[in-house]
């Protein structure tokens, strides 16, 4: 035995690619059980979530997943292989979009896209990065997509060099704690 340990962690800033698609494993399957508890977690009584009868009457003829799960979910998926233990903040989410429904049993698959990234200039050590977040189902039907803006670590060999990046700043930069 070595005794090496090894942390399971995201990537830091430095080590993300502009224009890399990062495809996450494992896919989630989702049961009746996350949908009537996340609806009802989150207070929200829409019968399309909770109503099997009045749901049966709807041109979607069942209830289904509420929205706020999957896009949830999809930012879930890629926590493990993006950003866990290296991220600082959201700063924001724009351009969320669900394009088909998700019903209960459609097992869910994520991909992030690095759309864009830049050293912060006011907080050394950091970066700001701009994901791309798709979801498909199992059929491969996009069933969310969302730009998601995060605040993120640059690796602590990294962190010691210049705080800034050549160029326009056209993102100013967001006290994490402030509403986005």
């Amino acid at each position: 035995m070595s005794g090496i340990r090894i942390i399971q962690r995201g990537l830091y800033f430095d080590e993300l690619e502009e224009g890399a698609t990062y495809v996450h494993s494992p896919g989630r399957t989702v049961t009746e059980a996350d949908n009537v508890l996340f609806t009802t977690l989150t207070m929200n009584t829409q019968s399309l979530h909770l109503d099997a009868a009045w749901s049966a009457s709807t041109e979607f003829g069942e209830r289904l997943v509420n929205s706020m799960f999957t896009l949830s979910t999809m930012v879930g998926l890629s926590v493990a292989q993006l950003t866990q233990g290296t991220i600082v903040a959201n700063l924001g989410f724009s351009d969320v979009r669900f394009p088909a429904p998700v019903r209960v049993g459609d097992t869910l698959y994520a991909e992030t896209l690095i759309a864009g990234k830049r050293l912060s200039t006011s907080r050394p050590g950091q970066g700001i990065v701009e994901f791309a977040h798709t979801m498909r189902n199992q059929n491969g039907v996009v069933v969310a997509e969302a730009r998601r803006s995060t605040l993120m670590l640059v690796s602590p060999a990294s962190a010691s060099g210049p705080a800034t990046a050549p160029g326009p700043d056209p993102v100013p930069d967001r006290n994490p704690e402030e509403e986005p």
